[in-house]
């Protein structure tokens, strides 16, 4: 059985999703007594997989994969599968990815679990752990098909340096325009700031801020802790922020190792959209808001008191240990 992973990129640049993914497949494959081949679609970088113990990466430059398409990129990874007659198949739970996964699987008649939280439990039967109940707890799934495909959960195994020399073999695929069916046609980004799928910190804010003209210190914190802003729901919908920052079941997963929520109740649908982060620290004015019992760390206060305390004391922290 060999390996094979799906590394993200955008601009040409790795995904920090694709070291992840990269450092699981490495440990699966010594698992496995096997290598792990990489598959990389419009990088530049591919030399950096090496850092991760990947030891062969199929490059494939195809300018009508520039921007992200489910299908097209289904059928490029399907034929790298056929290439390397891979039987198990590696990527992460990105949003993108989720919705090229089932492409993939389907085209190659294989099981596919998203969500997974660690390596395999057994080789034979093939079984994962993963999540279940939207993080409420974990099923332990048996693939059974000859080919398998699994997401690995973002942060759920960390990033693992393993540094190992890598071939590059470019990989040509030939792509019939029928493939393309549905095409993007305008794509709204931010930029120059932390994304929420990509960071370690996320800052989220609720309607505990009274109005968009108070998220200058949400912006601020996020800015000393190198974080990303998000928020909750009902704020995204009464449009004081952007619906790209909204997080919870209903919008942007977070498993971030710090989820800072900040005048945030805390409804069913934002708790179970980022539990998956690994400490969260609440900030409310209600000792009874729901947030305070899934929260690993809360303070009972005002924002407006609150968080320019916390950001002055960051500063003086990072003053004094830079």
């Amino acid at each position: 059985m060999s390996v094979l992973v799906y590394t993200e990129s955008e601009n040409g640049k790795f995904k920090k999703n694709a070291f992840e993914v990269a450092s699981y497949a490495t440990e699966v494959a010594r698992q496995m007594e096997t290598s792990v081949t990489a598959i990389s679609i419009n990088s530049s970088e591919n030399e950096e997989l090496g850092n991760y113990g990947i030891s062969k990466v199929l490059n494939i430059q195809n300018d009508a994969l520039n921007v992200f398409n489910a299908s097209g990129y289904a059928k490029a990874v399907a034929k790298a599968v056929e290439h390397e007659s891979a039987t198990l198949i590696i990527v992460s739970s990105s949003a993108d990815t989720k919705y090229m996964a089932p492409l993939l699987a389907a085209s190659l008649k294989a099981g596919y679990v998203p969500n997974v939280v660690a390596t395999p439990e057994s080789i034979t039967p093939f079984t994962v752990k993963r999540t279940a109940f939207s993080n409420k707890g974990f099923a332990y799934t048996q693939i059974a098909t000859d080919i398998k495909v699994i997401g690995v959960s973002n942060n759920a195994f960390g990033i693992v340096e393993n540094k190992t020399e890598v071939a590059i073999e470019d990989f040509d695929v030939s792509l019939e325009d029928a493939i393309f069916n549905t095409k993007s046609a305008d794509i709204d980004k931010v930029t120059g700031k932390a994304t929420i799928a990509d960071a370690d910190i996320v800052v989220s804010a609720g309607r505990g801020l009274k109005g968009p003209e108070n998220w200058d210190m949400i912006e601020e914190l996020a800015g000393v802790l190198g974080a990303a802003t998000a928020c909750s729901k009902p704020v995204s919908d009464l449009g004081w922020r952007p619906h790209g920052e909204h997080v919870g079941q209903t919008g942007k997963p977070v498993a971030s190792n710090l989820y800072i929520a900040i005048g945030i109740s805390g409804a069913i649908q934002h708790l179970a959209g980022v539990s998956a982060s690994k400490t969260k620290v609440v900030i409310n004015t209600d000792p009874e808001a729901p947030f305070f019992k899934a929260a690993d760390y809360g303070i009972v206060g005002d924002a407006f008191e609150v968080v320019p305390q916390l950001i002055e004391k960051l500063k003086e922290f990072k003053a004094q240990n830079s």
